[in-house]
C-alpha cells in the first residue's frame, strides 16, 4: 500500500510543486476579502497587498473538514497517510488534523513539524523521499518525529516595520532600530519563533546567519535543504548566497540552489526583504 503525504500551505510549498503531495491551504484575510493561501492568492500577490495595505492580514488554520476530505480521498485511492503540519505552538492546524484523523477510515499518522516555512518544507520533502523508498506510514512518521529535532531554521529580517505593526515590538524600538539599521535574526525553537540576535547592518546580519550554520556543525547536504526570500525580489538572498559561497558550494552546483519564496504565514510578520534557510544538522 502506498503512502500519501499531506501538508499545509504554511510549508510554503505550492500546489503541484511535488507530484503526489497534497497541500491544504490556510486562509488569508485582507479586511473583508478572504483568500486561500497559494490557491487564489500567490506569494507575489500577497506581498503586493501587504505593502499596499495599512493593516496586517489575518491567517486562519486549516479546519478539520478540509483534512477529513483529504483523508477520504486517500482512502478512496487505497493510500495510507502521513500528514505533516506546521507547529502546534503557532496554529490550531495540527489539532485540526488530529481531530480529522480520529474519524478517518484510513491509517493516518499526524506529525507536528515543530516548525514553519522552510523548516516545515524540508521535513515534508524528507517525508516524500521516505515514501518513495517504500516505507510504511508508521515508519515514516517515526522517522520524521526523530529527525525534526535536527532541523535548523534561521532567518534575517530586513525591516522592523512589520514586527511593529503586528505589536511584537514598540514604535520607539522600531524607530531606533531603523535608524541604526538593526537586522533581527530569528529561529524556530521548540516550535515557536525566537529572536536569536540583532545585527547592525545587513553584512553583519549575514555573518550572524553563517555563525548559526557553523554552530550547528554545518549542513547535512544528504538531506533536504531550503533557502527562501520574502517579497517580490530575491536580491538580498542572492547577496547572502554570494557572500557565503564557501558554505553552499560544498553541496550545490551554481544555479542549483533550492530557492523558494516565503508565503503569508510568516511573511505577514517579517515583511518583504527577509531571507531564511533551513537544513538538517550535519
Amino acid at each position: 500500500m502506498s503512502v500519501r503525504i499531506i501538508t499545509d500551505s504554511a510549508s510554503d510549498i505550492l500546489p503541484g510543486e511535488h507530484e503526489g503531495l497534497v497541500v491544504l491551504p490556510l486562509s488569508v484575510s485582507f479586511g473583508e476579502k478572504n483568500y486561500s493561501d497559494g490557491v487564489d492568492l500567490s506569494h507575489e500577490r500577497f506581498y503586493e497587498l501587504l505593502v499596499e495595505g495599512d493593516e496586517l492580514p489575518r491567517t486562519g488554520q486549516v479546519n478539520p473538514y478540509a483534512f477529513s476530505q483529504a483523508f477520504e480521498e486517500a482512502y478512496a485511492a487505497g493510500d495510507d497517510v502521513v500528514c505533516v503540519t506546521l507547529s502546534s505552538a503557532l496554529s490550531g492546524t495540527n489539532q485540526s488534523a488530529i481531530t480529522a484523523a480520529a474519524e478517518a477510515k484510513v491509517v493516518v499518522r499526524v506529525v507536528d513539524s515543530m516548525s514553519v516555512c522552510v523548516g516545515e518544507r524540508v521535513l515534508v520533502e524528507y517525508a516524500l523521499h521516505l515514501a518513495a523508498e517504500g516505507l510504511t506510514a508508521v515508519q515514516i512518521a517515526d522517522e520524521l518525529t526523530a529527525a525534526r529535532s535536527r532541523i535548523c531554521v534561521v532567518g534575517l529580517l530586513d525591516t522592523l516595520e512589520y514586527l511593529r505593526r503586528g505589536g511584537r515590538i514598540g514604535a520607539a524600538a522600531a524607530g531606533v532600530g531603523s535608524l541604526l539599521s538593526i537586522k533581527p535574526v530569528i529561529t524556530v525553537e521548540n516550535g515557536a519563533v525566537k529572536l536569536l540576535g540583532q545585527a547592525r547592518g545587513s553584512k553583519n546580519g549575514r555573518n550572524l546567519l553563517n555563525q548559526q550554520v557553523m554552530a550547528a556543525g554545518g549542513i547535512n547536504f544528504d538531506m533536504p535543504v531550503a533557502l527562501a526570500y520574502a517579497g517580490l525580489s530575491d536580491k538580498l538572498l542572492r547577496k547572502y548566497i554570494d557572500d557565503s559561497r564557501g558554505i553552499w558550494e560544498a553541496g550545490f552546483l551554481e544555479g542549483d540552489l533550492p530557492v523558494h519564496t516565503v508565503g503569508a504565514t510568516i511573511g505577514t510578520h517579517v515583511g518583504p526583504g527577509a531571507v531564511a534557510l533551513a537544513f538538517f544538522k550535519a
